[in-house]
C-alpha cells in the first residue's frame, strides 16, 4: 500500500493509481496534495511498462538530486556504493571478483535490474572523468556485464546503461553501469 504524505499546495493533484482509484483531496487540510511514495504502478503485474503511479513533480526531484548529488561529485567523500562495497549497507550481490561488485538494484526498471561498480574509484566518478588508467577497469566492467546477463538468463537482450552527469540524473557519484534486462526494452529509452 502506498504511503500518503499531505503538505499544502495552492492547488490539488491528482494521481492515477492502482485499481483505476483516483485520490483527490484526500488530506484534512484544504489545498493539500496527496504525495505518494512507493513504487506502485497502473497494471496488476510487475514491470509490464505501464507507468508507475508518482507525484507529478517525481521527474524534477530526481533532477534536483542529480545535481546536488554533482555538487558533492569531486569533494571524495564516501559514496553509498562505497558502502556497499564495505558490506556497511546490505545489498543482494550477484556477483563479485576482485575488481567489481555487482548487485541487485532496490529500484528495479525490469525484471533484471543489476548495478554493476568497480570496487575501486580512483577518480572515476563519471565516465567523462575516464582517462588512460582507467581502461582495464572500464573493459572488465564490459566484459563482466556479458557474464551476469548469461548468470541472470538475459543473454539474448538486455541494456547497459551509465548515466554520466546531472542532465543524465546521475545521482551517485561513482561510476556504475545498469544491466536491464527480461523483458521486452523500447526504443527509444528515457
Amino acid at each position: 500500500m502506498p504511503t500518503i504524505i499531505c503538505q499544502p499546495r495552492a492547488s490539488p493533484i491528482l494521481l492515477l493509481c492502482r485499481s483505476s482509484l483516483i485520490l483527490r483531496n484526500t488530506c484534512k487540510w484544504r489545498g493539500s496534495v496527496p504525495m505518494v511514495f512507493s513504487q506502485t504502478r497502473l497494471s496488476s503485474g510487475p514491470y509490464s511498462g505501464a507507468k508507475q503511479c508518482s507525484n507529478v513533480r517525481a521527474q524534477k526531484n530526481e533532477e534536483d538530486a542529480a545535481h546536488a548529488a554533482a555538487s558533492l561529485a569531486d569533494a571524495g567523500a564516501p559514496t553509498i556504493f562505497d558502502k556497499i562495497i564495505r558490506k556497511e549497507i546490505p545489498s543482494t550481490v550477484v556477483y563479485e571478483d576482485e575488481k567489481v561488485l555487482a548487485f541487485r538494484d532496490i529500484n528495479p526498471q525490469a525484471p533484471v535490474h543489476i548495478v554493476l561498480i568497480p570496487k575501486v574509484r580512483d577518480g572515476l566518478t563519471q565516465l567523462s572523468k575516464a582517462d588512460e588508467r582507467h581502461k582495464d577497469i572500464l573493459g572488465h566492467l564490459l566484459c563482466m556485464t556479458a557474464v551476469i546477463a548469461k548468470q541472470e538468463g538475459i543473454e539474448d537482450g538486455y541494456r547497459v546503461v551509465i548515466n554520466n552527469g546531472p542532465s543524465a540524473c546521475q545521482s551517485v557519484y561513482h561510476l556504475h553501469l545498469h544491466i536491464i534486462g527480461g523483458r521486452q526494452l523500447k526504443w527509444p529509452p528515457g
